[in-house]
């Protein structure tokens, strides 16, 4: 599986100078070709989805996700196996993400529908009007996403670390910045070809709703990196659950911020309101849409 020595590591600006964590990032960057193949490159350009049912689709996505558990639990890297498995870094990097990205899923997706005139109309069973599918796969996404912005941040900070502090502030926030709207950017347009992921203007999502959804990652990439980084400071699994919780809580309140000053990113008239136009703690019927569980 993935190593890399530590003398090798020491000396790469890429890499993370924690052993365990160097060899989770490395294998999540690694896993990403297999899941964005699946999805990307043979479910989406052959049109396989046209005939899946909800039990396809959640087979797709659990497909694409458990391995990133299954395959770090039997093939152990030489790094953690003189750990305990709670104490190995791509634990608790699951750990994160899977509450992040779960937060993200069930409460921020509707910000999506509100704000952003989103909507899914492929068959799925759900979880508070989100389909189960994008829970799983939101989970691999972001655990790419967030090792990408890992190690170009530790790049840059490694590179500018001779700079003033104000400097290597203003180049740290900028990059956050820009990648932040790229990957969500990006991550619009590799799904423009699905679908059943609609939006009343498209157009419209790619400029200004991709800004609206790389708050979470301005919120994310930073506060992410910090687990385990500095040599020494290592995190236990109730650390890493309180930080992604905080980071969650940040993002939501930003958003909520958003959606009551600036609202919808376009004008959404009865005609063209999106399936889910309200927040379900807010309109109080939450459960009168319908939502199902496996």
């Amino acid at each position: 599986m993935v190593g890399t020595g530590t003398e090798s590591a020491s000396s790469n600006l890429w890499l993370a100078s924690n052993p365990s964590k160097r060899w989770g990032e490395l294998f999540f960057l690694c896993y990403t070709p297999f899941w964005l193949t699946l999805c990307l490159g043979i479910v989406v350009p052959y049109k396989l989805y046209e005939s899946f049912t909800e039990l396809e689709y959640l087979l797709l996505a659990l497909v694409s996700a458990v391995p990133s558990f299954l395959i770090p639990m039997i093939f152990v890297g030489k790094a953690d196996r003189k750990l305990c498995w709670k104490d190995r870094y791509w634990v608790k990097a699951s750990l994160w993400i899977a509450i992040f990205s779960y937060v993200g899923n069930y409460f921020w997706t509707h910000y999506f529908f509100t704000v952003l005139g989103a909507s899914y109309t492929f068959p799925s069973w759900k979880m508070n009007d989100v389909p189960h599918t994008t829970f799983l796969l939101t989970h691999v996404c972001f655990l790419f996403y967030h090792v990408t912005s890992n190690m170009t941040l530790r790049r840059l900070q490694r590179s500018i670390a001779g700079m003033p502090d104000s400097i290597r502030w203003a180049f740290e926030a900028a990059w956050i910045l820009a990648l932040s709207y790229f990957i969500a950017y990006l991550e619009t347009v590799a799904i423009s070809n699905f679908p059943y992921y609609e939006f009343v203007d498209r157009a419209s999502m790619y400029k200004v709703g991709s800004l609206f959804y790389a708050i979470y990652f301005i919120v994310s990439f930073p506060m992410f990196l910090r687990v385990e980084e500095k040599p020494g400071d290592l995190w236990d699994l109730s650390r890493v659950a309180v930080d992604s919780l905080g980071a969650a809580m940040l993002v939501t309140i930003i958003l909520d911020l958003w959606r009551i000053f600036l609202g919808p990113i376009i004008p959404l008239p009865d005609t063209k309101q999106c399936l889910r136009p309200g927040l379900p703690w807010f309109s109080g019927h939450g459960n009168a849409t319908g939502q199902t569980s496996l």
